[in-house]
């Protein structure tokens, strides 16, 4: 009797060590992946924000002086020196290139005076194209490119 528990307890030596392993590579890829997942939806809605608050600015700046509003939106900053932006940009891979604003003088075909019921207004859209999420743990999630992220408001007469 004593033989077979000793034998029994050999056989199942080890067993422990296996069914963790093979438990931890499912859930350590479960816990990166909701992870990453987590971090893209913070860059999403950071991107949104930060339209949101271009367009906001450009709907009070002079029509046809988009630098402002697409400096706002690279570095939460309207400051620039003319032709680029001043300051560090508020989401990794982000780059003025892909920042689009558009008004009455600057995207005439699209953003013409628009008439409503309460009179004539002129939109300000405000697009980001192209952002791409870059995941630290690939095999867990992969690398998102975002679609066009815009925000479109009403600029004063």
């Amino acid at each position: 009797m004593m033989r077979r528990l000793a034998t029994r307890r050999l056989a199942q030596r080890g067993a422990a060590a296996i069914e963790l392993a093979l438990l931890t590579l499912p859930l350590a890829a479960l816990t990166f992946g909701t992870t990453e997942f987590g971090r893209a939806l913070h860059e999403f809605n950071s991107v949104t924000k930060t339209v949101r608050d271009a367009a906001r600015y450009q709907s009070t700046a002079t029509p046809g002086d988009t630098l402002g509003g697409r400096c706002l939106a690279l570095s939460g900053s309207p400051a620039n020196n003319g032709t680029t932006c001043t300051g560090t940009t508020l989401l990794p891979g982000l780059a003025l290139a892909q920042i689009a604003v558009c008004d009455r003088l600057s995207c005439p075909a699209t953003h013409n005076l628009q008439p409503t019921t309460r009179g004539v207004v002129n939109l300000v859209t405000v697009t980001i194209t192209g952002y791409q999420f870059t995941s630290m743990v690939p095999f867990a999630m992969p690398s998102i490119s975002f679609g066009a992220i815009s925000a479109t408001m009403v600029q004063p007469l």
